[in-house]
């Protein structure tokens, strides 16, 4: 097996394997690590700002290259989606999306580098997965101008090839042959994704899982300030 076929035919599983049953051992093993771990208390400039930029633009990307590379070609073109047209949405939508997620995650990465009270309480793994994901991220818009390339000549088969290596990973029959001929920083940006789901149990990453959707369904609770009487 050379190393291509390694990378983009085994390594999937790989990472998919350790994605599953790393989450399951540390939620059974290490409750008390399940977090966030968020340091807002220490430190709440630029915050809410960095934060909500961050999360938004992850949420979106994932979303969308989730529907984007697992929807079968067919579905699309029956929904009246052409090619080029399924481009230009990915490509409009991952520039947007994308930068949100960048900008976010830069002021996030450099308040953990740059503020000491954050520093502190920082893990080296924290400062790394931030990283990794900013790398992933700028791999990502740098796939923008090839693809703007490839719809201005009409050519929508990178795409088409993506998607159906992303389907046969997911049906259990990867062929890694599909993406021999995709331009390397397509591959370089699908390496960095899926070893993000191979570190994501070894980090703090596993708090999306606790997600409080309850909320959303929850009834209100009327708080009311305790009156002082007068002196």
């Amino acid at each position: 097996m050379n190393l291509h076929d390694f990378l983009y035919g085994a390594y999937p599983y790989l990472a998919g394997t350790i994605f599953l049953l790393g989450n399951w051992i540390r939620f059974d093993r290490e409750q008390y690590t399940w977090k966030s771990d968020s340091s807002q208390i220490l430190s709440n400039r630029n915050m809410r700002l960095a934060s909500n930029l961050f999360h938004v633009g992850i949420i979106a990307i994932f979303l969308g290259h989730l529907v984007g590379l697992l929807t079968p070609h067919g579905l699309f073109l029956a929904l009246g989606v052409s090619d080029m047209l399924h481009q230009y949405v990915a490509i409009t939508a991952g520039s947007v999306f994308g930068t949100l997620c960048l900008i976010g995650g830069v002021l996030l990465w450099l308040r953990r580098l740059t503020n000491p009270r954050v520093r502190h309480v920082s893990r080296r793994r924290d400062i790394f997965v931030l990283g990794w994901i900013l790398v992933t991220l700028l791999l990502g818009l740098s796939t923008i101008p090839f693809s703007l390339h490839h719809a201005a000549n009409g050519d929508a088969s990178v795409m088409v090839a993506l998607a159906e290596w992303a389907q046969s990973v997911f049906t259990l029959n990867a062929n890694p042959d599909l993406l021999r001929g995709v331009d390397l920083i397509f591959r370089i940006h699908l390496f960095f994704g899926m070893t993000v789901f191979l570190i994501f149990p070894f980090t703090r990453l596993v708090h999306v899982w606790s997600v409080p959707l309850g909320y959303l369904g929850r009834a209100y609770q009327i708080v009311r300030r305790k009156q002082v009487p007068a002196r």
